[in-house]
């Protein structure tokens, strides 16, 4: 699984010469933890303040985007805010050893956990061996 975010630039870096008429979206890369388990990878992103209606996670032409947009949980309006939450956006490229069809994902205490489980075929089997 190779990770495919694209770079997002900051004011001290140079970006591509364009002008800005507005402000761009920003977001932040989460970390994340990557296991393997006999049955496939268990993938955990840190997302805090994403709750599950600000989370987009999908699957397409074998490329994991997750996605998330975070929320103050506070209720009312913002008088004073020393912080500005940012928004999620990490991606992964897919091989044909995971079977896409059967990725589960779920949120918990802003952690999110994927469940990519192996294709059939990847999964390793025991041969048996007759004596004759």
């Amino acid at each position: 699984m190779a990770e495919k975010t694209v770079p997002q630039y900051t004011r001290d870096k140079e970006a591509p010469s364009r002008e800005e008429t507005r402000s761009q979206e920003r977001y932040v890369t989460p970390p994340v933890d990557i296991y393997e388990t006999p049955d496939g990878l268990v993938l955990l992103a840190d997302l805090p303040g994403v709750a599950k209606s600000g989370l987009d996670v999908r699957v397409e032409n074998s490329l994991l985007t997750i996605r998330g947009k975070a929320a103050h949980a506070a209720p009312g309006e913002v008088i004073y805010r020393e912080y500005d939450l940012v928004n999620f956006f990490r991606q992964f490229e897919l091989n044909e050893k995971v079977d896409q069809q059967k990725i589960s994902a779920e949120l918990k205490n802003g952690v999110l956990t994927l469940n990519l489980p192996k294709a059939e075929e990847a999964k390793p089997r025991r041969i048996d061996v007759r004596v004759a």
